[in-house]
């Protein structure tokens, strides 16, 4: 594993060991096809768990009309985090920093996962049109991440 001059991980060992899809629900009676105007929300959240190390990303996401959600599909990856890499995160005992790049990549992938899960549970339905754009995750994840238990 790469050390940089101040002694910080430039590379964190990590693997995927669980996707949850948390919330997904087609509010059909809230779209209005005539409608082009579609808004988009996105929220994210992070947790951990100590004693496995893990670290969960979770992506919320919105189609709205009328600030009225008309699909909501939510998903956390878990992963595992190798026991070097989880040691240099926390700076105390009861507070982890996730480096801004690492979350980012985090979240990059819960995105691609949460896009998949959007594809499959429409397929096949006229809702199918509505895919996820590309996001700057760069914009959402502006710096480091402070998770505590």
């Amino acid at each position: 594993m790469p050390v940089n001059k101040e002694n910080k991980i430039d590379t964190v060992g990590f693997q995927l060991r669980q996707i949850t899809t948390d919330q997904f629900a087609i509010l059909a009676e809230l779209y209005d096809s005539s409608i082009e105007k579609i808004g988009l929300s996105i929220n994210l959240k992070f947790g951990l768990d100590k004693e496995k190390h893990i670290i969960a990303s979770s992506v919320l996401v919105k189609f709205e009309q009328k600030k009225k959600p008309f699909i909501i599909t939510e998903v956390t990856n878990h992963f595992d985090i190798e026991e070097k890499a989880w040691d240099s995160f926390f700076d105390s005992e009861d507070k982890a920093i996730i480096p801004k790049g690492f979350a980012s990549h985090l979240v990059v992938l819960t995105i691609g996962t949460l896009r998949g899960v959007l594809h499959a549970k429409t397929e096949n339905t006229e809702f199918n049109k509505f895919v996820l754009p590309t996001i700057n995750v760069m914009n959402m994840v502006k710096d480091d991440v402070e998770l505590s238990d």
